[in-house]
């Protein structure tokens, strides 16, 4: 059981579940944040049909239950996620929460999706505090640098802009975000102290823990740790992935066969990849993107009771039988933008 947290508030938060709640130090930042984070893709139509008064309430809740780690992103519906984030956030004491944003990630269209201009990055993150309702925000973060055609524009031209950004006060602290861990591990090592936090997602899952083996050199440089996405987006869950889901049908395949064995079992197989996705030490929190209190009372579940006996052992059958080995889908998405980018420009 942990204490209370800087963030907490009398009389807006729950109390007991706050102190149920463990709060660990994001990096170089001081920012006790909790464990459980919360991602919000999900308030946006990337994953669906949102039902705005319920996301609304699950934001309330999320937070009155201890969550004070927020993330979101311009390109969550070209703004969506921002907006209805800021509707939210405006009966929340701003000192409840710590709220990170990103830039350099925008439009669904492939060609025009990624711009890690020093006046695109002003621009966004000038549009992200409006629809936020927002002063400042505690974390901005350079989106996907693993897309950039070449690191030289992230570290020379957008993280200067991020700098000029912080030094007005409109951002506290700087991240980069990634699916290939390598570019993140290269950016720290081109820029460094100029980097406090990373955000990883769907790289310490039941298809894929590569995260593990860069832990060590990510504390080593006092960069805090956001793991993100338990559900690989989606994979791991009863539900299934959304079209444009990057993996491959083999992945989507073995997804499907444990989501089958789950529902046969009357188990949620994203309450299985939530517990597991937990287990990694090192991390400073875990970020799960959550549009439902259904979901999060599934998500903080796992993350207060563990599994029962019964969920136990059909982790223990799918990781024996389906998860065995490393599944991924690294480079995917760069290849098909290159592609997209080399016919646009013919």
């Amino acid at each position: 059981m942990s204490g209370l947290p800087k963030t907490y508030v009398q009389g807006f938060h729950d109390a007991e579940l706050c102190k149920r709640m463990e709060y660990r130090k994001l990096g170089r930042t001081g920012l006790q944040v909790s464990k459980v984070s919360l991602g919000t893709a999900t308030l946006s139509d990337l994953y669906g049909d949102l039902d705005l008064n319920e996301a609304i309430e699950m934001v309330h809740k999320a937070v009155r239950s201890g969550i004070n780690y927020i993330d979101t992103a311009p390109y969550y519906g070209q703004g969506r996620a921002e907006e209805v984030l800021g509707m939210a956030l405006k009966s929340v004491p701003r000192e409840a929460f710590y709220i990170s944003t990103k830039v350099a990630r925008y439009e669904k269209d492939l060609v025009k999706r990624f711009d890690y201009s020093a006046k695109r990055t002003r621009e966004s993150v000038e549009k992200s505090l409006k629809l936020l309702g927002l002063d400042y925000v505690d974390v901005i973060q350079i989106h996907d640098v693993d897309m950039a055609n070449d690191l030289d524009v992230v570290i020379n031209e957008c993280l200067p802009e991020l700098e000029r950004i912080v030094k007005e006060g409109k951002a506290r602290f700087i991240g980069i975000t990634a699916y290939t861990l390598e570019v993140l591990k290269q950016c720290i090592q081109r820029a460094p102290n100029r980097i406090d936090v990373i955000l990883s997602y769907s790289r310490h899952t039941l298809l894929d823990d590569t995260l593990k083996s860069y832990v060590s050199f990510f504390k080593e440089h006092n960069i805090g740790i956001v793991c993100a996405s338990a559900h690989a987006l989606g994979l791991l869950t009863n539900s299934g992935p959304q079209a444009w889901h990057f993996a491959s049908e083999e992945i989507k395949a073995v997804c499907r066969q444990a989501a089958n064995i789950c529902k046969a079992a009357n188990i949620e197989l994203g309450k299985l990849a939530m517990y597991q996705f937990m287990q990694l030490d090192g991390a400073s929190t875990f970020l799960v993107g959550m549009e439902t209190r259904k979901l999060l009372d599934i998500n903080l579940a796992a993350y207060y009771n563990g599994l029962d006996e019964k969920e136990s052992k059909i982790l223990e059958q799918l990781r024996k039988t389906l998860f065995t080995k490393t599944l991924n889908w690294d480079g995917v998405e760069q290849a098909e933008y290159k592609k997209a980018v080399a016919e646009a420009s013919k």
